[in-house]
């Protein structure tokens, strides 16, 4: 494995209420210099997507609009972690106030990038089980539809077209492997 490269400069570009762009300028162990723009964490605590299993075969999806494709998307809940919280407290809380209930159970199944080789960005993929009624409000604008599905049949929900977040789509097909191990 080489070594890993040196920043020797790292510039903010840009900024705006949620993301700031940094130029760096790194050198490689083999003296090789390059320039790469990232999207930076800015004061992001890290993120959460939770899948919540209403019970051992049935996961709860919400329908929630996307602004970055402009249409509404099926998925997990998920949100940013808030300062002071925990990856779990704040799973929890995101289950609250999307899908109206919190989990007895959670258990951290992995840790996903989405693009490393430009974001900077990660998600803590957490499996909620044992789940109970009980609701906070959140900061959606609206009301998110909540939707039951098999997850012996993820092909059936791909092909609807509306679940094409491919942390969303990893996250399932995770669960559904760990699920049927423990079984």
């Amino acid at each position: 494995m080489a070594k890993k490269p040196t920043i020797l400069t790292q510039t903010t570009v840009a900024q705006s209420r949620l993301f700031r762009i940094e130029s760096l300028e790194i050198q490689f162990s083999n003296g090789q210099l390059r320039h790469y723009e990232r999207l930076a964490r800015g004061g992001s605590n890290g993120a959460v997507l939770v899948i919540p299993m209403l019970d051992p075969v049935t996961v709860l999806l919400i329908r929630e609009y996307s602004a970055g494709t402009h249409r509404y998307e099926l998925g997990l809940p998920k949100g940013k972690v808030d300062a002071g919280e925990s990856f779990f407290e704040a799973a929890n809380r995101e289950l609250k106030e999307e899908i109206g209930f919190g989990a007895h159970q959670l258990h951290h199944l992995s840790t996903f990038s989405i693009a490393p080789a430009y974001l900077e960005h990660t998600t803590e993929i957490i499996l909620a089980q044992e789940l109970y009624a009980e609701k906070l409000i959140g900061d959606e604008p609206e009301e998110l539809e909540v939707i039951a599905w098999s997850l012996s049949d993820l092909n059936a929900l791909l092909a609807t077209g509306e679940c094409t977040e491919a942390r969303s789509i990893a996250a399932l097909f995770m669960a559904r492997e760990y699920l049927a191990t423990c079984a």
